[in-house]
């Protein structure tokens, strides 16, 4: 799901650098990997991974599908490829084809690698340096679909009606050659120029029908835009946004479309690992909505979260703020491993009869990402294995009770991380401005009353029951577009306030304002 992606331009300022270091080894960030990982990956990586030849099934065909003109479409600098993807005319609809990284190709089960990228279980990208799950001879190199490249793949193949709905899909092994990586921004000039080549114009396509199934399902796509950190010659810096261009939330598309897939054959299979999400908390939605006034965003009251987000752009500072405000809603996804013991090695977990995603508004699978999330690997297997009419491989059936355990734990890390990082940045951002006044909201105070916590209004002499009370609550600016803590008497939830700069740490990463 979408996080808060933050970016340091150039070496940027040596202070955030700084924090940002000790923020990992607070975290638990692993700082390398152990000699044995690194020597197993070496070797995988010069034999092209036929050391664990198609996941530990050598028996299974893998394809020549050097044919397909694959193209894979990344930000700018992105060495870790994991998708590539063609599209074409079926005639009466569409035929998608998504080339995934085949990792299970270089990871032995049950060797170093594989038990280090359990320990790690996801990439987690800083805004300076990311911590990778595999070494980088694999994940940047002989894993990845570079182009002009062989590589071994797992070969998606999905085929939608002209409303974009699916109508097929299956799945197999195959070697690949990607013709070109395409960075977001060249994808999109060429859209734009018209001079796209036929599948880039059809992904466009494409990409907005399964958009329009998905508002048709009742779910959302946050476009989160990134926010770059950049120096400035004075050697302060400034917080800009790079705003999301469509062609990514196109792109994106493919993705959920592969994933919707994937988990139809696992319900069909009876054994898998979904990606799940609850519905988003009334308590977090009203805050966002105290969030949308403090950014002057207009939000009736007719109009629900998922109406709302397909009429904001990302390149509209307010809007960024608000998406990536957004993202709080995401609290609570998790996994579900089904079809095998529980974690206590009792009864086998059944799957729900209803286990949709509520933010995608379908079931839903991770299995587009092995080079950057652990449970991808293992998804895939069950799916491969179903398609072909196998048994699914008993390394497979072992960890998928530990998995949801070890993803959520990899999750919390990347969390806390993502977290830390924003209150550094933000804390350098305002650093010097200590007694300034700025504009903002009050979009939450802790420990309020239900009603208050709610969004509903302070019961008759409430304000006067709490006066010379030091409240703690949340401020989102208006300018910039923060959201930090808040001290103060009777904090007013969801009205405008100046609010005073008391503290601007990068050290401790905190931010402070007060009100009188």
């Amino acid at each position: 799901m979408p996080t808060r992606q933050l970016h340091l331009a150039q070496a940027g300022p040596a202070e955030v650098a700084g924090a940002l270091a000790a923020l990992r080894a607070e975290v638990g960030l692993p700082a390398m990997f152990p000699a044995a990982v690194r020597e197993e990956a070496e070797e995988a990586a010069n034999d092209g991974g036929r050391g664990a030849v198609d996941g530990g099934h050598a028996s299974q065909a893998r394809q020549d599908r050097r044919d397909v003109e694959l193209v894979t479409i990344d930000p700018p600098g992105s060495m870790d490829l994991d998708q590539a993807v063609h599209v074409a005319s079926s005639g009466r609809g569409y035929i998608v084809r998504y080339a995934i990284a085949d990792v299970a190709a270089f990871v032995r089960p049950g060797g170093a690698l594989d038990a280090e990228t359990h320990r790690r279980g996801t990439t987690v990208y800083g805004p300076d340096v990311r911590t990778p799950l595999h070494p980088t001879v694999l994940s940047e190199g002989a894993a990845s679909l570079l182009p002009d490249e062989d590589r071994p793949a797992v070969l998606w193949t999905i085929g939608l009606d002209a409303e974009g709905e699916i109508t097929s899909s299956s799945v197999t092994r195959a070697t690949v050659r990607s013709r070109a990586r395409l960075t977001y921004g060249e994808a999109q000039a060429h859209l734009d120029a018209g001079t796209a080549a036929d599948s880039l114009s059809l992904l466009a396509d494409v990409g907005r029908l399964r958009q329009a199934r998905e508002r048709d399902r009742g779910g959302v796509s946050l476009e989160v835009p990134e926010q770059e950190i950049v120096p400035r010659p004075d050697g302060s810096f400034a917080l800009e946004l790079r705003r999301t261009l469509p062609v990514e939330g196109w792109n994106a598309q493919i993705s959920l479309l592969t994933g919707i897939a994937a988990a139809a054959m696992m319900r069909e299979a009876g054994v898998g690992l979904f990606r799940t999400l609850p519905p988003a908390d009334d308590r977090d939605v009203a805050r966002l909505r105290r969030t949308a006034a403090a950014l002057g965003i207009d939000w009736p009251d007719e109009v629900s979260y998922a109406q709302l987000v397909p009429a904001l752009e990302s390149r509209r500072p307010a809007h960024a703020a608000f998406l990536a405000e957004a993202t709080s809603l995401f609290r609570g996804a998790g996994y579900l491993a089904f079809g095998v013991p529980g974690p206590d090695g009792g009864a086998p977990v059944a799957l729900p009869a209803d286990a949709r995603h509520a933010a995608i508004g379908a079931e839903y699978a991770h299995v587009t990402a092995p080079l950057r999330r652990l449970a991808d690997r293992y998804a895939t297997e069950v799916c491969l294995a179903h398609g072909a009419g196998r048994e699914v491989p008993s390394w497979v059936t072992e960890a998928l009770p530990a998995l949801p355990e070890t993803m959520t734990t990899a999750s919390r890390t990347a969390g806390a991380f993502e977290r830390g990082s924003v209150d550094i940045v933000e804390a350098a951002l305002l650093s010097g401005q200590e007694g300034e006044v700025f504009d903002g909201v009050v979009v939450d105070v802790r420990d309020a009353p239900d009603d208050r916590a709610t969004g509903g209004g302070a019961a008759p002499g409430d304000s006067d029951a709490r006066r010379g009370e030091v409240e703690r609550g949340e401020v989102m600016l208006r300018e910039p577009a923060v959201r930090a803590r808040l001290d103060g008497r009777a904090l007013p939830l969801g009205e405008r306030v100046r609010a005073t700069l008391a503290e601007a740490s990068v050290p401790e990463r905190r931010v402070l304002f007060t009100l009188p």
